[in-house]
């Protein structure tokens, strides 16, 4: 996919109105999605605990501060995310904090299962996997480059998981397995204090800006 309608993005949610929606979605016991099991509704309402507890203590690296001033170049940065998704809860407020950082980023959110053909065109080995972040040209809204799930080292942990699983025949032990890989990647989140997340989305950005910028920023990075 090489560029996003206006239709999409005309659509899509602020940051505000997607934890809006949510809540208003929650009042009524359901989320987002056609899933409104009681576990599902669960997920949902961790999730804005923890979205809740990292817009008030996400702070920005000085390297993401020093990066941010080097984005001149109008750009949205639209996202295909879920209400229950842990890792969506995790990644979504650092994102809204770094665009807050730079008039020059817009960030913009749709969900996964209302856009089928754009999350098809993102996928990650075959995957419906999100958050996703689709970084775009503000102007000819042209498709630059793109970032997600997770983090690099959490990805591996729930790859490795899925690897385990495909050799088991038992479903307790998937589930139990599934379980684990859960509060492991919910714990990296916690001791990691969104560093990484911050990293690798600005590593993502820098690698569509011009060549001599990237040059120039790029061996900043941890």
């Amino acid at each position: 996919m090489r560029k996003i309608s206006k239709e999409v993005l005309n659509s899509a949610l602020t940051y505000p109105m997607y934890r809006e929606l949510i809540e208003g979605l929650l009042s009524q016991n359901k989320t987002t999605g056609a899933d409104h099991s009681e576990s599902m509704l669960d997920y949902t309402r961790i999730n804005g605990v923890r979205m809740n507890r990292l817009d008030r203590t996400t702070k920005l690296t000085e390297t993401t501060i020093t990066l941010l001033k080097e984005i001149q170049q109008p750009m949205i940065w639209l996202v295909i995310t879920e209400g229950w998704c842990g890792d969506a809860a995790q990644i979504l407020p650092v994102m809204h904090h770094i665009a807050e950082a730079n008039p020059n980023i817009e960030l913009k959110l749709i969900l996964r299962d209302e856009h089928p053909e754009i999350m098809d065109a993102f996928l990650t080995k075959g995957a419906r996997s999100i958050p996703k972040l689709i970084i775009l040209d503000a102007h000819s809204r042209e498709v630059l480059g793109s970032w997600g799930p997770r983090p690099a080292e959490v990805q591996k942990m729930v790859m490795d998981a899925k690897k385990k699983m495909q050799k088991i025949s038992a479903q307790e032990e998937i589930t139990s397995l599934n379980n684990q890989v859960k509060i492991d990647t919910q714990k990296w989140y916690i001791s990691d204090r969104t560093q990484r997340i911050q990293s690798e989305i600005l590593e993502a950005v820098m690698a569509v800006l011009a060549p001599a910028l990237r040059n120039n920023t790029i061996q900043s990075l941890p």
